[in-house]
């Protein structure tokens, strides 16, 4: 009698339900507080930017939101977890919500996909309660059986506003 062996087979690039897991994890995270898994969701390469203007083209050489790699996100969450901050005493609290989740591209040369979904956002501080919602997409490097984030980009709808300070990520 032979042994049947089992392995874990990776899911095909671009393949929609492992993506869809991908995200609802991230934006877990993110509303958990768990800034430091979140950030390692990001490749080594990675970035997140967030535009101050509508259909910015690049971060390069104009004001952005966020336009952070993982350094600066260290950096970032150094600073939102110091016992002094004012900002975060209380801390923020936050619910993503994710949809319409599609797979817009797929380079099997790259081992990369391009996903877009819709994202709202809804942060809770000190009696004040703040909605952002926007267009979001991320590059994904297949990574062993999983991914990780070249880029997320997220559009908010209101981009070129005013706002009172935004500490955590969207």
């Amino acid at each position: 009698m032979l042994d049947k062996v089992t392995a874990a087979v990776a899911a095909p690039l671009g393949d929609l339900r492992t993506i869809e897991k991908f995200l609802f994890n991230e934006v877990q995270l993110l509303d958990e507080r768990r800034f430091e898994e979140w950030r390692d969701l990001f490749a080594e390469d990675g970035a997140y930017w967030v535009p101050l203007e509508p259909d910015q083209v690049s971060p390069e050489g104009r004001a952005s939101l966020f336009y952070d790699d993982k350094r600066m996100m260290d950096i970032r969450f150094e600073r939102l977890r110091h016992p002094n901050i004012h900002s975060q005493s209380p801390p923020h609290r936050t619910c993503h919500v994710i949809g319409n989740i599609i797979v817009e591209t797929i380079d099997e040369n790259l081992g990369e996909c391009t996903v877009i979904s819709n994202m709202i956002m809804t942060d809770y501080r000190m009696r004040n309660q703040r909605l952002f919602s926007g267009r979001v997409q991320h590059r994904l490097r297949q990574d062993g059986d999983g991914y990780k984030i070249v880029l997320k980009r997220v559009d908010l709808i209101n981009c070129d506003d005013v706002f009172e300070l935004i500490a955590v990520p969207f």
